[in-house]
Parts: structure tokens; sequence; C-alpha cells
């Protein structure tokens, strides 16, 4: 006891030192009470002491800290705010803390501030362990607390801010639902006209809570959206809206703000993970989020720093466009002429359809050239005049763009470029969807149906994929048991090791030639001929498995697609026809291509030139599907779109 009370009061000793030039670490302690209790920043202490540059502080550890006075509010206990009786009563009930409640998940479960929250349980910290009561409004708790239980009694609380959970004008007009087994974010934004960010808001805590059959979220009234196109349904045929998103896009739980980028915090997540993240100081990050000082938490939302400014257009009222297509005449390079052309003749559509809707127009086509000769290109542009760049082509050009236009922020769209590179350009619009967020799609799929079975990868000759997808499924599955082969005529049926008869396999198509398709259509229907439960799933649509629906079926084929008309839809013939009707043709791959990237980019602007207000929405042109995420927070639009396809038996 002697030995025990000599060590507290040397710890005292220490902790009582204002003007030290040193603190030891004792239990409890982290950077920001540290810096805190001395005076100084958080980046201040860590300059300080390097070696302790990731935030790990074990007790003992001695800190070089400046000798300055301690903060004299550390030492002043915090006030409790009593609960001042009102007029009129409220009724209050009880739950039953539940594993991995938290104050924050309580606040945004029962749409609660924590201040009143706080003001129902005057003891709330010290009562945070699995089955204690939390004191909440009844109403809350018959509303959005499911099946817990409930013991109602009378007080008289001090009246609350407002703070239902959603404003005051979405109130008005909204609805409830109840969620149902089949639903997905993407079925319900569309039956309801509203975008996934506005479904967030309305039901704060769904992101990260994710949708439940049962429960009952809040909608705004129904109306008719014409922005999406239906898919024909074969009876063998099953369409997803492939709404889920990749977990190759980072950061895809970042969000924005009016003000600020804001960040859910994900399960490992920590301060140190985060500022290296967004790249701010840890001082910035505490100081846009105070209640950090009490330890991060999963589910957390953080503000992390104020967006860059989003492009507003400045002159005139017809929307500036350029078009930066690489024909190569000023260098007479034809290579990419005829690609050029074709994206041409679909733009063209596209820009006479929105005008003839009323929108105001200004287009500029710029020959880019090639490699050599692209810087030539960009004296044709006006950055102070233009609202929208369509092209170029190339990563290389769409860098230089994106250089000459810094300091505009003039949105600049890239049809064909994805590369990681590119997602730190905030002002940039990527259509083509990765090959990764595609694997992710299909390891996810294999998940899902994976018991035990061999699984075989067709590689392309590069194999990057099909290794890709061999890693995605070593963390997905079990005890996997995976071999990427060259061609589909090395996928053999499994043997039984209890009986020696044969066991289905599952096979993955990691390669986008229609060859490789052919033979991995007809490997699959032979297997599945001689076992049932063989199952086949591909990256890429290839034109043999419309042709054999039937036979495929019975391998219950999933494949991913894109870039892919549906030839009975109203919006699709009026297209089609048009097209013909101008051009006495069949729109070839890249005028499909153009006419979609154009016209889904008007149909996003105003007369203001905001595109970027409207880049949550979903859209399906001709034939692509686009659903944008942004890379990371100031980060670039990805385009992550892409519809599933499953043949059933």
């Amino acid at each position: 006891m002697i030995k025990r009370f000599f060590i507290l009061s040397s710890l005292c000793i220490v902790l009582g030192v204002s003007a030290q030039n040193s603190h030891t670490v004792v239990k409890g302690d982290n950077p920001y009470n540290i810096a805190k209790k001395y005076g100084i920043t958080v980046d201040e202490l860590l300059k300080l002491n390097p070696k302790f540059k990731d935030g790990k502080l074990a007790i003992g550890d001695v800190v070089t800290v400046k000798a300055g006075k301690q903060n004299a509010q550390a030492s002043k206990p915090a006030a409790v705010e009593k609960v001042k009786p009102n007029q009129s009563s409220a009724q209050v009930g009880k739950i039953i803390l539940q594993p991995k409640q938290t104050v924050y998940g309580i606040t945004k479960q029962y749409r609660i501030s924590e201040t009143d929250l706080r003001k129902l349980n005057p003891e709330l910290d010290a009562h945070m362990k699995i089955g204690d009561e939390i004191t909440l409004p009844l109403d809350s708790i018959k509303k959005y607390g499911g099946d817990q239980q409930v013991a109602p009694l009378t007080v008289e609380p001090k009246p609350t801010e407002p703070h239902s959970g959603i404003n005051a004008t979405a109130s008005v007009e909204a609805s409830m639902y109840v969620i149902q087994a089949k639903d997905n974010y993407y079925r319900i934004t569309k039956q309801f006209g509203i975008s996934q960010q506005e479904l967030y808001a309305l039901n704060p805590g769904l992101e990260e809570k994710g949708l439940k059959p049962g429960e009952t979220i809040i909608v705004k009234n129904s109306k008719t959206d014409t922005s999406s196109v239906a898919e024909p349904v074969n009876p063998k045929t099953k369409i997803d809206s492939g709404n889920e998103k990749s977990a190759t896009v980072a950061a895809t739980s970042a969000g924005t703000t009016d003000d600020y980028v804001t960040y859910t915090v994900q399960q490992g997540d920590t301060v140190f993970s985060i500022v290296n993240k967004f790249g701010i100081s840890i001082d910035e990050l505490i100081a846009l989020n105070p209640d950090l000082s009490k330890g991060l938490k999963s589910g957390m939302v953080l503000k992390i720093k104020k967006q860059d400014p989003a492009y507003v257009k400045k002159n005139g009222d017809a929307l500036s466009v350029v078009l930066m297509l690489p024909f190569g005449y000023s260098t007479n390079e034809t290579q990419y002429r005829g690609m050029a052309l074709d994206f041409l003749t679909g733009a063209k559509l596209a820009i006479e359809r929105n005008a003839r809707g009323g929108q105001k127009l200004d287009i500029k086509i710029v020959d880019s050239g090639n490699e050599a000769s692209f810087k030539n290109s960009m004296a044709q542009i006006n950055p102070d005049n233009t609202d929208l760049i369509i092209g170029p082509f190339f990563k290389s050009n769409v860098i230089d763009v994106l250089d000459f236009t810094k300091n505009q922020k003039i949105p600049v769209v890239a049809p064909f470029a994805n590369s990681p590179e590119l997602y730190n350009y905030s002002n940039l619009i990527i259509v083509e969807t990765n090959d990764q967020t595609y694997a992710d799609k299909i390891v996810e799929e294999v998940r899902t149906v994976y018991s035990d079975q061999k699984i075989y990868v067709v590689a392309d000759t590069k194999k990057e994929i099909a290794n890709y997808i061999k890693g995605g499924l070593e963390k997905a599955v079990k005890n996997p048991n995976i071999m990427i082969v060259n061609s589909p005529a090395e996928i053999q049926l499994d043997q039984n090791m209890m009986t020696g008869q044969s066991a289905p396999v599952i096979a993955i198509l990691a390669s986008d030639n229609d060859t490789a398709g052919d033979a991995f259509a007809n490997k699959m229907i032979t297997l599945s001929k001689e076992v049932q439960g063989v199952k086949a799933f591909s990256m890429y649509y290839s034109p043999v498995f419309e042709k054999k629906v039937d036979d495929l079926s019975q391998a219950s084929l999933v494949y991913l697609m894109d870039r892919k008309i549906n030839a009975e839809g109203s919006f699709e013939k009026e297209i089609l026809a048009a097209y013909k009707s101008k051009y006495c043709k069949t729109p070839p791959k890249y005028a499909i291509v153009g006419f979609d990237v154009v016209n889904d980019m008007l149909t996003r602007e105003n007369k203001k030139g905001e595109i970027f207000k409207q880049m949550n929405k979903v859209q399906t042109q001709l034939a692509t599907k686009f659903e944008f995420v942004k890379s990371k927070a100031n980060g670039a639009y990805v385009n992550t779109g892409y519809r599933v396809i499953r043949l059933v038996p």
C-alpha cells in the first residue's frame, strides 16, 4: 500500500509541474489531452517527438513538451446542465443498451441530438455498459426502436431544440416506406424519385446500418422517373441494378455538405489514418470535430475540410462546351480519326436533342491531334469562357487539360481514361468503369453461392485481373481452392473424395475477348450437362451469352454488362431512329459512346453550369449506365455503373 501511494504521489507531482520540458505518459493519456494540458497543438507535440508520429503512446513513455502554463480549463469539472421543468410534460421511456451501441449510434437511430440525450441521461458516460438503461423520448422509442422493450414514465424535461433528423421542408412532403427483402438503394431511390444522398439525409444512420427488411424509413412522395431505361426481361434472365459500390473506389463513405467534406469513420480507422488519407493536420481535424477528444468511434461522421469551390458559369446565357477529339488532321495522323468521327456523330445527336429541349449551347470542336501536337490544341481553348470540356481521350492529355484549367476548375469529362493518377482532380468526371469495379462485383456474386467448390479463373494474357479476383476470393470465402488457367479448356469437374463421383465447380471468365467468351460458354454448357450445380460468372458481356440463354441458364451464368442497347425500349427506339434518319445507318460503337457521354453530361447541366450539383443522379442513356461516386474527398467523380444479368434455370 505504501509503495502504491508513493507511485501515485510521484505521478501527481509530475502532473502538477506547469513549466516543465517533458511529460511522462500515464494511463488515459493521448496526444490530444497532453497537447491541451501544456497549451500546445497536437502537431507541435508530434514535431517535438518525431518517434511518436504515429500517435501510439505507452504508459511510461517520456515526451518532450514546450514549457508553458497548463490549460486552466482542463482541470475544471464539466458542468452538468440540469433539466428544467417545462409547462407541458413529455413522456419518456427506457431502452436496454445492446452490444455495440454507442452514444453516436443512439442519437442517429432515435433522431435525438446528443445534447438532448445527455439532458435526459446526466450520467450517460458512466452508464454505457451492456444492459444499462438509457432514457429517451417515448415517441422516439416507439417509432425507431424496433423490438426494444419500453418502460414509460412521465417527466418534465426542458424543451429541446428542434432536431427531428429531417429538415422542416422535407418533413411536410415525406412519407414512410417499409423495406422489402429485395430492396436496395437503387430501387428505393428510383421508386420515390430521390437521390441516395437525400435518402441518407431523411434517415440519419441509414448509411451506416444499411437496409434491413421490415424496417420503416422516410421517403418522399412517389413520382415518375424518366431518366432510367427499363430492360427487357427474358423468362430465364434476371437483371440486377448493380447498385452496390466498388471497394476499389477509395473513401466511398466520404460525402459532402454545402461547406465541408464529411467522412464516416470505418472499423479499423485511426485519427492518423484519416489525416493521412485526407492530407490534413491533426489540429485541423480536431478543430472541426471537438468530440474527437473523447475518442474515435466507428460510425462517427467527421467534418474534414472545406470543399474545393465548385465551378459556376461566368459568361453569357449559352453553355460553352468544348469537344476535344483526336482527328489528327493537323499532323496527318489517321490512327484515331474513325473513332473520333463516330464519337462526333453521336455527340451531335445529343447536342441537337438538348438544344431542341431549350438548352442554349455554344459548341466548339477542337482537333486534339496526337501526343506530340496536343499542347498546341489547348491554345484554341479560352479557359475564361469555357463551361465544360468533353475529352480528350487519353490519360496524359487529360492531365494536360486539367493542369491547363486548374485555376478555373472547369469540369473536364474523360470518356475513356480511368487511372488512379486521375483521382486527385476534383473537377474531373471519369466515365469509364474500371475493371476492379467489375471484379469486386464478381467476387461478391461468387461469395454468395460458394460452398467449398473448386474455383477456376480464366485469365487473359496479362493475368492482372485474374490475380485480383483470386486475392479477393481468398479474403471472401473460407478454404478457397482457386486455380488460374489460360483457357476454358482447362476447366475440369472436381472429384468428390468420398464417392469418387464428379462434383460441380465454379468458373469465372476474366477476359473480354469474344473468342474466349465463345469457348467459355461452350465449356460451361458441356459441364452443366454432366453434373448439376455448375456455376459460371463472367466479368464481361459476350454476344454468345444471348444466343445460348437456355443452355447457359443451366450453369446459372451471371455476367456484367454495359454499353449494350435495349432495342425494345422507347427511348432507345427514338434515338436509334433519329441516328438512322440522320446518318442512314445503325450507330457504331463509338457513336453510341459519343451520344451517351454528351447526352448524360448535358442533362446534368443547368444554365449556371453547375454540373457537379447533379452528379448524384443515376442515369442510363442509350447503352451506358452512369452512377458516379467520389474517388475520395475533393477527388474525381468516377462512374461505377454497370448492370448485372443472371440467367436462371
